[in-house]
């Protein structure tokens, strides 16, 4: 226990005399970044499936993902990291994945087993994250492979959309999307294999309440 003039916070950051944990604000900068980067997703899917313009998908799709560390770092830089952003930045990192390689499987934009294989590791995270929650599991922080391989495979599929919309410039987008992609998908795996000690310690830790 923390003593403040004549306020007391707990180590869990809730203030005993009455006022408001700061974890606890909603309408912040780096939430509404996350939403409204969520909101550009139906312009993504309009923009490949309605118009059929690869290019322009792409550069929203890249742009989106680009922007993921920015929601991130200014939390952390102006003091306003909340419980709801921690579950609605990986919330908006799993839309991001499961809306935009549907659409592309649809369009064709990319190879279908690079979708599929990721597809099906974000679909088994998923629901290892729920399962977990509903077992009393603590929050799982995402490990440096995680995120490493995520930034990967954010800019794999826009360079594959590029390389697909035809142009000179279609090898050196396929070659750029080829590095982004074999790292990345490598590196997403492993770090799923990396999450299950690391559910199993959480699990322990929720249900025994240590934090």
């Amino acid at each position: 226990m923390v003593r403040m003039g004549t306020q007391e916070i707990s180590s869990a950051g809730v203030i005993a005399g009455g006022g408001k944990d700061p974890g606890d604000r909603i309408l912040t900068i780096p939430n509404a970044i996350t939403v409204v980067r969520l909101a550009l997703l139906p312009v993504f899917v309009w923009l490949l499936l309605s118009q059929h313009n690869r290019a322009a998908a792409a550069i929203l799709l890249g742009a989106i993902g680009a922007t993921d560390w920015v929601d991130g770092w200014f939390a952390r830089r102006f003091d306003q990291v909340s419980n709801v952003g921690k579950v609605l930045d990986p919330v908006a990192d799993r839309m991001l994945f499961f809306v935009s390689i549907i659409a592309i499987i649809i369009d064709g934009g990319a190879p279908i087993w690079f979708c599929v294989a990721v597809l099906a590791r974000e679909i088994v995270i998923s629901i290892a994250t729920l399962v977990l929650a509903a077992l009393g599991a603590r929050r799982i922080d995402v490990t440096w492979f995680g995120k490493a391989g995520t930034f990967g495979l954010m800019f794999a599929f826009p360079l594959f959309l590029l390389a697909s919309s035809g142009g000179s410039w279609e090898i050196f987008w396929l070659t750029s999307a080829w590095i982004c992609a074999v790292p990345g998908l490598a590196l997403s795996y492993w770090a799923a294999v990396l999450y299950v000690p690391l559910g199993l310690r959480a699990l322990r830790e929720g249900r025994s309440g240590e934090n």
